[in-house]
């Protein structure tokens, strides 16, 4: 039998072939040390003491281990725990929208027969395209100048209620539902409605699992929209608060490196919890449509 693939030109020389392993081994050890590192360095940060350091003064390793970083990040500011409850609000709520919202855009793409469906499912192609930064100096005015919305959630949360790569990952898993299912259920007195809450999203878990995954990460990881629309410490969330250990000459750096590694918590948990929809969401959106 002919044998195809990236082990075929080694079949019949088991050296290189055991040779090739090792060198993609060690190459894929480099790149994860490499991609680790920064995780690791701030975990091993963060049980340093909570002095102030200036920028040559740190070492990977701390020389004194202890929690004090820890108890120095909570009592720095009377809002240190309210800016990871703003975050988790935030989060939230952007997640809760964008499962709603996408998934209902993305059926309507995908299964209603509508006039101008393609030129605005096109328009929603394009917008995945403009850089994110490129809308924020319009989006500031609108909250800002216009609606006057600044230090409130809505602020935070509206301009990511839904993305338009949600709407396309939804829609592109809605096209591989069979149609004819959704044509019986109309058969049987089913309205639109009925069909999209009582047959679609019981067989759409696994997307809107990681529309919701992806969605928490972004909005938990953002810092440059809120960082614009809040000047208020009580409206901050734990990435921007973050940004207060930084003084102009020298950094509460463990103290940081304590909040960044608490921040970074809820992300640890839903990998090590839910990889097997991180696998997913890697090839979800690949369903021709």
């Amino acid at each position: 039998m002919a044998t195809t693939g990236l082990y075929s030109p080694h079949v019949n020389h088991p050296e290189k072939r055991i040779a090739r392993n090792i060198l993609l081994a060690v190459i894929l050890i480099l790149f994860a040390l490499l991609t680790l590192f920064p995780i690791f360095y701030m975990i091993m940060s963060s049980f340093g003491p909570a002095v102030a350091t200036a920028g040559t003064s740190r070492s990977i390793i701390p020389r004194v281990w202890t929690l004090d970083s820890y108890k120095a990040f909570f009592s720095f500011s009377k809002y240190s725990v309210r800016w990871i409850g703003n975050s988790l609000i935030v989060a939230s709520a952007t997640v809760v929208g964008n499962v709603i919202f996408a998934s209902m855009a993305g059926y309507a793409f995908s299964k209603i027969r509508f006039k101008g469906r393609r030129w605005l499912f096109g328009l929603i192609l394009v917008a995945m395209m403009i850089p994110y930064q490129v809308t924020q100096v319009p989006l500031y005015i609108l909250i800002a100048n216009k609606l006057h919305m600044t230090n409130t959630y809505a602020a935070m949360i509206l301009p990511g209620v839904v993305t338009s790569y949600n709407i396309f990952l939804a829609k592109q898993f809605f096209t591989s539902i069979p149609t004819p299912l959704i044509e019986s259920a109309k058969l049987d007195g089913c309205n639109q409605l009925g069909i999209f809450v009582r047959i679609v999203l019981p067989l759409s878990k696994t997307v809107l699992a990681v529309m919701a995954i992806n969605t928490f990460l972004s909005s938990w990881n953002t810092f440059f929209w809120p960082f614009l629309v809040t000047s208020k410490d009580y409206m901050f969330t734990i990435q921007v608060g973050l940004k207060t250990f930084k003084f102009a000459n020298e950094t509460l750096f463990a103290p940081m490196m304590a909040g960044a590694t608490l921040s970074a918590l809820p992300m640890f948990i839903l990998f090590f919890t839910l990889q097997k929809y991180f696998l997913e969401g890697v090839t979800i959106g690949a369903v021709k449509g």
